[in-house]
């Protein structure tokens, strides 16, 4: 039961909720005075909310709002998964805008069956860990919420408001699909419960989530967890990681701070063994 559906006796203070007074706030006679938009309660006045001096509060509400929810639903742990909105499923390779990208299918199927192996994982622990988490679009990020969907689980998705029109895919979970206004809330609810972190190949928006995880991970600002990067080939073929280690920009440690898989399988061998004695 949430605060909004207590009784007066529930509550452990005696003051109205705040849902009794915007009701009685709108049964009020019809005055100058309560027409005016001073006059409204701050919290049910939309302009006021939207003001530019309101950010802060805005930023709160967003970093919040996900927060509570997944609290509610026993979400402890998550397994991210980043990858491109445009990679086809097999099915629909033949739509595929270029060769290439047709051939990257192949990782929206290893996608659909690592997001299904680690569902099975979190349904043993009662759907509390290892709950798969994308970004709520096509692509990828389709393919991991529907592996989970497929055994039977809950995925979480975490939309941006985009200037085109896009909904989320219909496999994410409707209680654990979020929106949001500010990039930087929803990096933070990407890593915040992060197991693991899987990177398939993927645009700009995949790159700036692989490149600002690893900097986390690299300067000791977050914990270090698998880091598992899909498709050697396309990774080393679009950035060249030894250069930056051989210029001195990276140490040739932080190197192994992520490591490269195929297929589903492996990712899962990795995490499963994650912290155990060589």
């Amino acid at each position: 039961m949430n605060d909004a559906t207590k009784t007066a006796e529930d509550r452990a203070h005696p003051f109205p909720h705040s849902d009794e007074d915007a009701v009685r706030a709108e049964q009020i006679p019809d005055t100058p005075q309560t027409r005016s938009p001073a006059y409204q309660l701050a919290f049910t006045d939309r302009d006021f909310l939207l003001r530019e001096e309101l950010r802060p509060v805005r930023l709160q509400l967003e970093l919040l709002k996900p927060q509570m929810l997944l609290d509610e639903a026993g979400v402890e742990s998550t397994v991210v998964m980043f990858g491109g909105a445009r990679i086809p499923s097999p099915e629909n390779a033949g739509l595929a805008r270029t060769p290439t990208l047709a051939k990257l299918s192949a990782y929206y199927e290893q996608a659909r069956l690592f997001a299904q192996e680690m569902t099975r994982r979190s349904l043993e622990a009662g759907g509390r860990e290892f709950v798969i988490t994308t970004g709520g679009g096509p692509g990828v990020m389709e393919a991991g919420n529907l592996g989970a969907h497929e055994v039977g689980g809950k995925s979480i998705g975490l939309g941006i408001v985009l200037p085109h029109e896009q909904a989320p895919n219909v496999y994410v979970t409707p209680e654990l699909c979020f929106n949001f206004h500010y990039f930087a809330i929803r990096k933070m609810h990407f890593l915040m419960r992060a197991r693991a972190i899987t990177i398939f190949p993927g645009g700009f928006g995949t790159l700036d989530e692989l490149f600002e995880a690893l900097t986390l991970i690299q300067t000791g600002r977050m914990a270090r967890v698998p880091f598992l990067m899909f498709g050697r080939e396309f990774w080393e073929g679009i950035i060249n990681w030894k250069a930056l280690a051989e210029a001195g920009t990276i140490s040739e440690e932080d190197l192994g701070l992520f490591r490269f898989v195929e297929t589903a399988e492996e990712a899962v061998g990795i995490i499963d063994g994650w912290g155990k004695p060589v």
